[in-house]
């Protein structure tokens, strides 16, 4: 009887993977977000074999319903739109991740690209993921790598490690903000560029001050995970990193006060809970970093830089999503986030073709959620159902 055990958890493994398997999905009567924020006030999208088939006004056609399951979700008139991208958030393996997974899907994201940690923790995690040992949005894995005690040879070997393993990543690395970076840091992060573009790896740099943002992007540094918080960013500057094609996340809510989020005392505090804004890590202290960054994101904005999508925070997703939009809302319409959070911040995680938009041919990564997201933010904190890659992960009607 024993002998049997092995076979009947193969059975019930297979079993679990192939309900995780994707599906195909009718969805009617939706109100639907589609490319640069155009909407379809009542239509119909077509999920087959993971993929969108079709996105029409009313009913589906014949031809796009045919060979559909009978897997039928009536909207009656919520919004679909594109499920959320967290293009910078810490997430790693651990004893809680079962909750965290299951937190971000509810919030409505379906994909996060890891901020840092260890690149095995973020393998494991994904393979979590993916095996269907857990339930949890689609995680993009990235590797640690520090500039500071390594020599340009040693950072190349990290890259090439980075590679081997998988990681198209790497995570934050750190510039010195003030003064600025030493010559040392340049000398390594341009090797890391180089060895980087050999291996195809895509070199992502924390750089809060602008002499830290220019000197990455004169080091050819493609992706930035975080907007200046350390002083104004020039429109000279701006439209420095546009010409050079640099891709940059906002964190816009990085310095302002969080309320209700680690107790219900009406005290503001910093988004890991400390005493805000004295909590804030290398910061001045006083809370302009809540000024700095909301303003140098509409700069950038307006200069042409592809500005996607972050929350950089560890806490509850849903309290992060609010967090992070209602910065966002004081500088920008809900247009401009609908193209922030899907096709700008798909583009960052080098996803482009497959997520950000509802479109025929893209993964079916989508929510539907209970208001009109044009109407206010708020109404993105109603996520009723998300669907990742065409299987309904979350249903909450």
């Amino acid at each position: 009887m024993k002998r049997d055990i092995p076979t009947k958890l193969a059975v019930l493994i297979l079993g679990a993977l192939t309900s995780l398997s994707a599906q195909d999905l009718t969805i009617t009567n939706a109100r639907i977000i589609i490319p640069n924020g155009a909407v379809i006030a009542r239509g119909s999208i077509v999920v087959r074999a993971g993929k969108i088939a079709s996105v029409t006004p009313g009913a589906p056609t014949a031809t796009a319903a045919a060979g559909a399951s009978a897997k039928i979700i009536d909207a009656k008139g919520l919004t679909a739109m594109p499920g959320f991208i967290d293009g910078h958030r810490h997430i790693n393996t651990g004893p809680n991740e079962k909750a965290q997974m299951q937190a971000l899907l509810e919030a409505g994201y379906t994909t996060v690209l890891s901020g840092g940690g260890p690149a095995d923790g973020n393998i494991t995690l994904r393979d979590h993921i993916d095996k269907g040992v857990i339930n949890g949005p689609r995680i993009i894995p990235s590797g640690s790598l520090r500039l500071a005690n390594n020599t340009p040879e040693m950072a190349r070997a990290e890259v090439r490690k980075m590679a081997e393993m998988g990681i198209k990543f790497t995570g934050e690395i750190a510039l010195t903000p003030i003064p600025g970076p030493s010559e040392k840091e340049l000398e390594v992060l341009r090797a890391v560029v180089d060895e980087a573009k050999k291996v195809g790896v895509m070199v992502q740099v924390h750089a809060v001050s602008s002499r830290a943002m220019v000197a990455a992007v004169d080091a050819g540094v493609p992706l930035l995970v975080h907007l200046p918080n350390k002083d104004w960013v020039s429109k000279e500057d701006a439209k420095r990193v546009a010409a050079a094609g640099v891709k940059v996340l906002g964190t816009v809510s990085f310095g302002s006060p969080v309320f209700g989020v680690f107790a219900d005392d009406n005290k503001p505090r910093f988004r890991d809970g400390k005493a805000w804004p004295e909590g804030i890590v290398d910061g001045v202290r006083l809370g302009e970093e809540a000024g700095y960054m909301p303003v140098n994101a509409r700069t950038i904005w307006d200069a042409g830089v592809v500005l996607g999508y972050c929350t950089d925070t560890t806490y509850d997703p849903k309290a992060g999503l609010d967090h992070e939009l209602k910065m966002l809302n004081v500088m920008f319409s809900m247009q401009d986030l609908i193209k922030m959070m899907g096709p700008n911040t798909a583009s960052y995680v080098q996803m482009s073709d497959q997520i950000g938009t509802l479109e025929a041919g893209k993964l079916a990564d989508l929510i539907l959620i209970d208001g009109d997201p044009l109407e206010g933010y708020w109404n993105w904190l109603k996520t009723k159902v998300v669907v990742k890659g065409g299987v309904v992960v979350v249903d909450k009607r």
